[in-house]
């Protein structure tokens, strides 16, 4: 058996696709005989332009093959993303050229390496195997919607090219089940984000909410998708010097943040750049509260954020602002939770004033929702799909 797999997003790049896909196909190789072959067509990290030991685009790792091709930084800014694809895409196009594959998995979660994905398998008459992370067409609709206006009728010829000939299809979040319900995909899957390994058996918390300045801690993108130069600057002024937001990431929207924090003069917030997991969990440590915020567009109303399955392991109290499925995956899924609608400052203020702090592990949500469990249920679905096994 031989699997292409795309990602734009991979090790040592340290976002939520990169950890998934990371972590997929280490569990690809526990899956695989000794005959078997994956090649992951893959990039250098790009976002931030993000400094990394790796030097070689090649990597072998038993009958694992990672091609990596420099692609230029975008961070987050989309007409520096659709530089970044034409550059992979090349790469890949050139890379397959005259090869023969089992199966095409692509990850995505802007369409575009999806639909690569669907192009590749066509012409090689393979199944294709998707993993969408995202609803790019309400996204960018909602985004970008002034800019792009014209554009919305080729990514939905795009879509339907793409998702209709898919012979599987994983949806990351099952609040995006009705908007896939009119493509003719052979059969679907469920497949959440998951708890790393590295978050499994954390250490009881330093912090106990008793210090008398409590801080509270985001770490993560920084762009329209979570909205937080909405609701991180007004909540810091309400709140006032008896709670510290430290907010560790970078983006498209980054600027905006800082302004507004400059504008009202904030001392309690603390903006840092992106770390890596390890230095991560230290700030982690030493948080009293971990925070999660999407924006209220209503495109949002049907993701699921990965954030919130890194946040979880720890025993500190989560403050959530989300909305739609997500905020009904959490309520029903993740105790000791402060949660408010997405924007809602005064909601935020109010229930963080109301919370009587407490250290609780989630042991019965980070036992369903391990990634390794996730991972292996997924790939044995992979596996069927390259081997002609009906899913449904």
């Amino acid at each position: 058996m031989r699997i292409l797999y795309l990602t734009c997003h991979f090790f040592p790049d340290f976002d939520a696709g990169s950890f998934r896909n990371t972590s997929l196909v280490k569990t690809l190789l526990d899956h695989l005989d000794d005959n078997d072959c994956v090649d992951v067509m893959t990039t250098f990290p790009h976002r931030y332009g993000i400094n990394n030991n790796i030097k070689s685009d090649f990597e072998n790792k038993k009958n694992i093959n990672i091609y990596r091709t420099r692609v230029p930084s975008h961070k987050n800014k989309y007409i520096r993303q659709i530089s970044a694809f034409i550059y992979y895409c090349c790469f890949v196009l050139k890379k397959v050229n005259n090869s023969d594959y089992d199966l095409v998995f692509a990850s995505s979660s802007k369409l575009m390496t999806a639909f690569l994905g669907s192009c590749i398998a066509r012409k090689i008459r393979k199944p294709l195997y998707l993993d969408i992370r995202d609803i790019f067409y309400e996204n960018i609709s909602i985004v970008l919607h002034k800019n792009v206006f014209f554009m919305m009728p080729f990514i939905k010829i795009v879509e339907k090219i793409t998702f209709n000939y898919a012979d599987h299809i994983n949806l990351i979040s099952e609040g995006f089940i009705p908007y896939f319900e009119k493509f003719k995909c052979k059969s679907y899957s469920y497949f959440t984000h998951g708890i790393d390994d590295d978050f499994l058996n954390l250490k009881p918390s330093r912090c106990n909410g008793t210090n008398g300045n409590y801080k509270i801690i985001y770490a993560g993108n920084i762009g329209e998708g979570q909205g937080l130069e909405k609701i991180i600057p007004p909540a810091a002024e309400l709140l006032g010097n008896d709670y510290t937001f430290l907010i560790i990431g970078d983006g498209g929207t980054k600027e905006k943040l800082l302004q507004e924090v400059k504008k009202r003069n904030l001392q309690n917030v603390k903006i840092k750049d992106p770390v890596d997991r390890n230095e991560l969990k230290s700030f982690y440590d030493e948080a009293d509260f971990l925070f999660v915020h999407l924006n209220n567009f209503t495109a949002f109303k049907k993701v699921l954020p990965s954030k919130i399955f890194e946040l979880v392991a720890y025993d500190k109290p989560i403050i959530a602002g989300v909305t739609g499925f997500s905020y009904q995956f959490i309520e029903k899924h993740v105790p000791n939770v402060i949660l408010f609608e997405s924007c809602d400052v005064n909601d935020m203020i109010k229930k963080i004033k109301q919370c009587r702090y407490k250290n609780e592990y989630r042991t019965q949500f980070i036992e369903k929702f391990k990634r390794k469990n996730i991972n292996n249920q997924m790939v044995r679905s992979m596996v069927e799909i390259a081997s002609g096994i009906n899913l449904s």
